[in-house]
C-alpha cells in the first residue's frame, strides 16, 4: 500500500496537488462557518441519561417552563433597597424581563419579599427570570435581546445560565485569535531552526492548514447529525498543527536521508513512505484509538474531543501521506532550497551520519547502569504523580469565563454579596397527589444538615409538585453534594428526583467513574495490539503502557501543583480554584496517551530498523536514539508551541488542556525517551521482542511489514 502510495505521488504528482488544491478551497468555504453553527447552549459536560436531567425534563413538562434560573439581572441600587429611588430603578428592569415573550416568571424583592435577594450591604438586589420551555436557540436569542436592551440601564449587569454559554462560544473564538497570532511566528521561527531551509520550513504549515480546514469541514457534516461542543475547535487547531509538524519532521528528515543515500527519484520517495509513512500511519492510529476511548463517554464535550481528536488524527495522515509526498517529488532536492550554506552542510552530514554524536552517546551511558537509572526516573515520576492523589474536582460554571465576563461577575456577585439565594437551590420533582405525602417530605428535607431554607411546595400538574431547596453552603461544597445524596436517599412513597447545579455535579461524578474503566480498557487493548502488529512483540505493548502511565501521572500531579494549588497564578493569567474541571483529567489522559505512543512508534521503527540490519540489541538503541532524538525533541518543542498557545486562553479548563499536554510531550520526550527507553530497552536486551509462538505466527501474516 505504502510503495502504491509513493508511485502514485512520484507519476502524477501535479494532479495530485491539483486534487488537494480543489478540497482546500471547499474545505475553507463550507467548513470555515463551523465556528458558529457548534453548540454553545446547555452544559456540555453532564450526562444527557443522568438522574438530574430526567428530573429536569420532568419539572419541564409538568411546568412549560425551564427547571431553574436562565437570566439574573444584578442591580446596584446605590441606596437602601427599601427606598423608592432604588425601586425606581428596579422596577423598570423588571418589566423589560416580564415582557418578554419567552421568560414565565421573574423573582422580584418587591414581591417575594426574600432577604436573600438584597445584598449584605443592603444597597443591590437581583432579578431572577425562568425561561418559558422553548428551543435553547430562542432562550439563547432572548438573553442576546434583553442583554442588549438592559445595556445602558444605570448599575445593571446581566448574567445567568442563559448568556454564559454563548460567552463562552464568543471566548473560544478570541482565545483562538490569540493563540493563532502567537502560535503561527513562534512556530515558523522553529520549523526554520529545525527543517534548516525556508522551503522545508513550510511544509509544516502546509500540511496544518490543509488538516485544519479538512477537520472543520468533516466537523460541520458530523454536526449536522450529531451536535457537537464548541470546545472541539480548540482541539482541532492544537492537534492538527501538532501532528502536522510531528508527521512532516518524520517524512521530511527521512526524505532527506534517503536523498542523500539515492538522490532524488522514485526510491527516494518510497524508501521514505515505507519506513517514515509506515510509522506515520502507525501513529495516526494509535492517537485515533485513543481518543476513540472518549466516545464511550456520554458527555457532549468529552464525546465531541473524541470525534474531532480521531478525524484530526485521520486527516492529518491522509495528507501526509498523500499532498506532502508528490509535493516532495515535486521539489526533490529543492526540499533544501532557500537555506544558508551552513544550514545546508548540517543538514547533509546530519543525514548521511550513521551516528555517534550526542544522542548516542547518552544512550551508551544510559545503557551502561540501566538498573540505576530506570529506577531513579521511574521513582522522580511516581513522587511527582502522587500529588494527583490528592486532586479536587470542580464542575463547569461562570466562574470558567474571565473576570470582565458579565456572566462571571454577575456570578462573583451573588457568591460574596448575597446570602443563600434560590438561584443555586436544589429543584425536587416530587411524582405523588397527596399534598400529605409532599408535606411530610418537606419537613424531613428541612431537617436535614446543609439545608437553609425549603420553599412553600409548589403544584405543577395533577401528579407532579416542586420543591426548591436551598442550600447553606456553595452549590459544589461537599456538605451540598451530601445533601444531594441525603435526598435521593429518603424513604418515601412518593418518587423523588432531585436536580440543579449540585446534582449535575453529583451525577457527573458517578457518570464518569461507571465509563472510566471501559475507556481505560479501550485504549490499553488497541494500543496494544497496534503495537504488536508494528513491532510483533508483546513485551513492547505492555512495556509502552505502562511508561505512558508514568508520564501521565507525572503530568497530573503537575497540574494539581499548578491549577488547584495556584502556583503560576500571575504568569499564567488566571485564578485558581482549588480543583480541576473534573472531564479535564479523562481529556489529558486519552490525548497525552496517543501522543506518547506517537513517540514511542517512532524510535521503535527506528530501533527496529537498525536491528533488523544486523546491530546487536545495545548497539540498536543507541542507533535508534541517535537516528530520533533531534527530530523528537523538535517534534516536542514545535508541539509544545502548538498546543501551549492555548494556555492563553482566558477559560481556565482550556489552559489546563494545553499545559497539560504539553507537559506530558515534554516528559515523554525526554526523561522518557531519552533516560526511561535506552535504560529498560538494556535490561530486556532481546527480551524485548519475545512473543508466543502462535502471536510470531499470527504478526508475519497480518503485521505491516517495512516497506509494504
Amino acid at each position: 500500500m505504502l510503495r502504491a502510495l509513493a508511485d502514485n505521488a512520484y507519476g502524477t504528482p501535479k494532479r495530485t496537488l491539483a486534487i488537494t488544491l480543489a478540497a482546500f478551497l471547499a474545505a475553507v468555504a463550507f467548513g470555515a462557518p463551523v465556528f458558529g453553527l457548534l453548540d454553545t447552549s446547555g452544559n456540555p459536560f453532564i450526562d444527557p441519561d443522568s438522574e438530574t436531567e430526567r428530573t429536569r425534563e420532568a419539572l419541564e413538562r409538568a411546568a412549560g417552563e425551564k427547571a431553574g434560573v436562565g437570566l439574573i439581572a444584578l442591580i446596584r441600587a446605590e441606596a437602601p433597597i427599601q427606598s423608592a429611588a432604588a425601586r425606581e430603578r428596579v422596577e423598570p428592569v423588571a418589566r423589560t424581563l416580564e415582557d418578554d415573550p419567552t421568560i414565565a416568571r421573574v423573582f422580584n424583592f418587591y414581591e417575594t419579599r426574600d432577604p436573600a435577594q438584597v445584598s449584605h450591604d443592603g444597597r443591590s438586589t437581583y432579578l431572577a427570570a425562568v425561561f418559558r420551555d422553548v428551543p435553547d436557540e430562542q432562550i439563547e436569542d432572548a438573553a442576546e435581546r434583553l442583554e442588549e436592551e438592559l445595556a445602558d440601564a444605570p448599575g445593571v449587569l446581566v448574567g445567568g445560565e442563559a448568556l454564559a454559554g454563548p460567552a463562552v462560544g464568543e471566548q473560544v473564538g478570541e482565545d483562538i485569535g490569540r493563540a493563532e497570532t502567537i502560535a503561527f511566528p513562534i512556530l515558523f521561527a522553529l520549523s526554520l531552526l529545525f527543517f534548516r531551509g525556508f522551503v522545508a520550513a513550510l511544509l509544516p504549515l502546509f500540511v496544518g492548514t490543509l488538516t485544519i480546514f479538512g477537520a472543520f469541514l468533516v466537523l460541520r457534516l458530523v454536526n449536522e447529525a450529531i451536535p457537537l461542543s464548541v470546545f472541539v475547535i480548540n482541539l482541532v487547531i492544537a492537534l492538527g498543527l501538532g501532528l502536522a509538524i510531528d508527521y512532516s519532521l518524520f517524512i521530511v528528515s527521512r526524505y532527506r536521508e534517503e536523498l542523500a543515500r539515492l538522490g532524488p527519484g522514485r526510491e527516494a520517495l518510497r524508501r521514505t513512505l515505507g519506513s517514515a509513512g509506515r510509522t506515520v500511519l502507525f501513529s495516526t492510529l494509535t492517537i485515533a484509538a485513543a481518543l476513540a476511548a472518549l466516545l464511550v463517554f456520554p458527555q457532549q464535550f468529552l464525546y465531541s474531543m473524541g470525534i474531532g481528536g480521531v478525524m484530526v488524527a485521520l486527516i492529518a495522515a491522509a495528507i501526509s501521506l498523500l499532498a506532502l509526498p508528490a509535493l516532495l517529488a515535486l521539489l526533490g532536492p529543492r526540499v533544501n532550497a532557500l537555506a544558508p550554506r551552513r544550514w545546508q552542510r548540517a543538514s547533509d552530514e546530519e543525514a548521511r551520519r550513521e551516528g555517534r554524536g550526542a544522542w548516542y552517546r547518552l544512550s551508551r551511558a544510559v545503557m551502561r547502569r540501566p538498573a540505576l537509572v530506570a529506577s531513579v526516573t521511574a521513582l522522580a515520576l511516581l513522587l511527582v504523580g502522587t500529588q494527583f492523589l490528592r486532586i479536587e474536582f470542580t464542575g463547569f460554571s461562570a466562574q470558567d469565563l474571565p473576570e470582565s465576563s458579565a456572566p462571571r461577575q454577575v456570578d462573583d456577585a451573588l457568591r460574596t454579596e448575597f446570602p443563600p439565594n434560590p438561584t443555586s437551590s436544589l429543584q425536587i420533582a416530587v411524582g405523588t397527589e397527596a399534598q400529605a405525602e409532599v408535606a411530610a417530605l418537606t419537613e424531613r428535607i428541612e431537617r436535614l444538615p446543609a439545608v437553609a431554607a425549603v420553599a412553600e411546595p409548589d403544584r405543577l400538574d395533577a401528579g407532579v409538585w416542586r420543591l426548591d431547596v436551598i442550600p447553606e453552603g456553595a452549590p459544589l461544597d461537599e456538605a451540598t453534594q451530601e445533601l444531594v445524596r441525603a435526598i435521593r436517599a429518603l424513604d418515601t412513597p412518593a418518587e423523588v428526583g432531585v436536580t440543579g447545579e449540585s446534582a449535575d455535579f453529583v451525577d457527573q461524578q458517578e457518570s464518569l467513574g461507571s465509563r472510566l474503566p471501559l475507556g481505560i480498557a479501550v485504549l490499553s487493548i488497541t494500543t496494544v495490539v497496534l503495537l504488536f502488529l508494528f513491532t510483533g512483540s508483546i513485551v513492547l505493548p505492555l512495556k509502552s503502557l505502562v511508561m505512558n502511565l508514568l508520564t501521565l501521572s507525572a503530568a497530573f500531579g503537575l497540574l494539581v501543583l499548578i491549577f488547584q494549588d495556584g502556583r503560576l497564578e500571575g504568569l499564567l493569567g488566571y485564578e485558581s480554584v482549588g480543583a480541576l474541571e473534573a472531564t479535564q483529567p479523562v481529556l489529558l489522559f486519552a490525548l497525552a496517551f496517543g501522543l506518547s505512543t506517537d513517540y514511542a512508534v517512532f524510535l521503535l521503527s527506528r530501533i527496529k530498523e537498525a536491528r533488523d540490519e544486523g546491530l546487536d540489541d545495545r548497539e540498536a538503541v543507541a542507533h535508534g536514539l541517535e537516528r530520533t532524538g533531534r527530530i523528537v525533541t523538535a517534534a516536542a518543542v514545535l508541539f509544545c508551541v502548538a498546543i501551549g498557545a492555548f494556555a492563553t486562553s482566558e477559560i481556565i479548563f482550556i489552559k489546563e488542556v494545553g499545559i497539560g499536554t504539553a507537559l506530558a510531550v515534554i516528559i515523554d520526550a525526554t526523561i522518557i525517551r531519552a533516560l526511561l527507553v535506552p535504560a529498560l530497552m538494556a535490561l530486556l536486551g532481546s527480551r524485548n521482542w519475545w512473543a508466543p509462538a502462535p502471536l510470531r505466527r499470527l504478526h508475519r501474516r497480518i503485521g505491516l511489514s517495512e516497506g509494504a
